[in-house]
């Protein structure tokens, strides 16, 4: 299957030269998944929500300060390699394009939509992401902001003080709530203003109820509920105790479960590969290989690399948090780090990740699982 149906030359566009507010003015009246940036008719990157959450940015900031690099997809693209480049460029949406023309974009909901009836062969168990980022009912906005900038993440569980789940704080959230005291307030000196927002508790900005999904729920049954909702995830809880949190599943996971192939060499993809700097992908695959070659009883389904570049500096070279992910017939496991470059950011992450394989005990291979998924998704 290829993109050529599922892709739209329908979409919003504004200039390099666009301020903050109006921007945020748009993601507020049209809702959309993501903005293309243009400079002088040309296409230059894209801005998504995430974009928008940095409460350091100035309200007169220009669009080509805030946009994100998103991969170029032909228009007739498989739908496989689509999900695989909207997961390693860390968007929602794309620009496609038509020989050098920019035609439309694609977005990940469209795909998602495109294939919900392959996605009955696999449960949330499967796939979904088990190392979660919480947050606390009574901590602030400005917190809520860093853990999510920080994690490359767009959702929070809020927690009470017994650690039940009471709500879920996402970027949209956020997103809706600064436009909206923006709007009311009008011109003038906001930097105060801006400080006691931040200064909010969590509790006030939350969503409740939450969204829930269960492990043995099918990702096809999950993935309606997003849309019916008009969520981008679900807080994963067990089936007998919907206040404990097991995990989250957002609409990314699905994504990345597309790629999965059934090719002898690992499958790893790599989010904001562009940090690379001092090693190439096929050493950090290399490096990868290496370790989970050292226990012959995990087979390796899949693994994910994130990386996310901090401000701080060293000589020049930026901090970096790596995340290492892997999902085996041992279940998932994973490491993160930092490290001035990426490499370095890469090597401690990989050191933690091996420690953390070490600790794994008790668990089988399930290669029915891999094998009915693999079938399902070759009929894309």
């Amino acid at each position: 299957m290829d993109i050529t149906d599922i892709a739209t030359p329908e979409y919003v566009e504004v200039g390099v030269d666009k301020r903050l507010g109006k921007v945020r003015s748009i993601f507020e009246r049209d809702n959309p998944k993501g903005i293309i940036v243009a400079d002088d008719g040309d296409y230059a990157g894209v801005i998504g929500q995430k974009q928008l959450i940095q409460s350091h940015i100035e309200e007169s900031t220009k669009a080509a300060a805030l946009m994100k690099s998103a991969p170029k997809v032909d228009r007739n693209e498989d739908v496989r390699e689509t999900a695989r480049m909207l997961v390693e460029g860390d968007v929602q949406i794309a620009p496609v394009f038509e020989g050098d023309s920019l035609w439309g974009v694609v977005t990940a909901d469209a795909i998602l939509e495109a294939v919900l009836d392959n996605l009955d062969a696999i449960t949330v168990e499967q796939i979904y992401t088990e190392d979660v980022v919480a947050i606390r009912e009574e901590d602030r906005l400005g917190q809520a902001i860093n853990r999510l900038r920080e994690n490359g993440i767009s959702r929070l569980p809020v927690l009470n003080e017994n650690g039940q789940l009471t709500g879920v704080l996402t970027t949209q959230d956020i997103v809706d709530f600064v436009t909206r005291k923006m709007e009311r307030q009008g011109k003038g000196d906001r930097s105060g203003d801006i400080d006691r927002m931040l200064d909010l508790p969590v509790y006030d900005l939350m969503s409740s109820p939450v969204f829930t999904t269960n492990p043995g729920e099918t990702v096809q049954d999950a993935v309606e509920r997003m849309f019916e909702k008009d969520v981008a995830g679900l807080v994963v809880t067990p089936s007998d105790d919907d206040a404990h949190v097991s995990g989250i599943l957002t609409k990314t996971d699905v994504l990345r479960a597309l790629t999965y192939t059934q090719e002898e060499q690992m499958d790893v993809q790599v989010t904001n590969v562009g940090l690379l700097d001092t090693m190439t992908r096929e050493e950090m695959v290399a490096a990868i290989t290496q370790v989970v070659d050292k226990y012959q009883e995990m087979q390796v389904h899949h693994v994910h690399v994130r990386f996310h570049e901090h401000k701080e500096k060293l000589r020049g070279t930026p901090l970096i948090q790596a995340q290492v992910r892997v999902r085996s017939s041992h279940g998932q496991v994973a490491g993160s780090g930092e490290g001035y470059g990426a490499e370095h950011a890469f090597r401690v992450a990989l050191d933690k990740l091996e420690r953390n394989v070490l600790e794994m005990k008790g668990l089988n291979a399930d290669e029915e699982y891999r094998g009915q998924l693999l079938r399902k998704l070759d009929e894309l």
